[in-house]
């Protein structure tokens, strides 16, 4: 599953960030890495984009970025 997939107050744990380049890179940099849990905390009214609880923050994320994180559902 992938994290667009996700639903509202739902915890995943993160399995593969996907993507090439850049991308990948700023995924990972914001701190979207393997064995990270996270929660989809709201989705905005037009459904993109979707805010994420993680490592104590928040983060707004396209849907389109998210379709290359892969997450594994049931996280703690």
């Amino acid at each position: 599953m992938t994290l667009d997939q996700l639903a509202v107050g739902k915890a995943a744990k993160i399995t593969a960030v996907n993507g090439e380049g850049a991308l990948r890179r700023h995924l990972l940099d914001m701190g979207l890495t393997p064995r990270t849990t996270v929660m989809v905390r709201k989705v905005a009214p037009m459904g993109d984009p979707i805010e994420l609880h993680l490592r104590g923050y928040e983060l707004t994320l396209r849907l389109e970025d998210a379709r290359s994180i892969e997450v594994e559902e049931g996280a703690e």
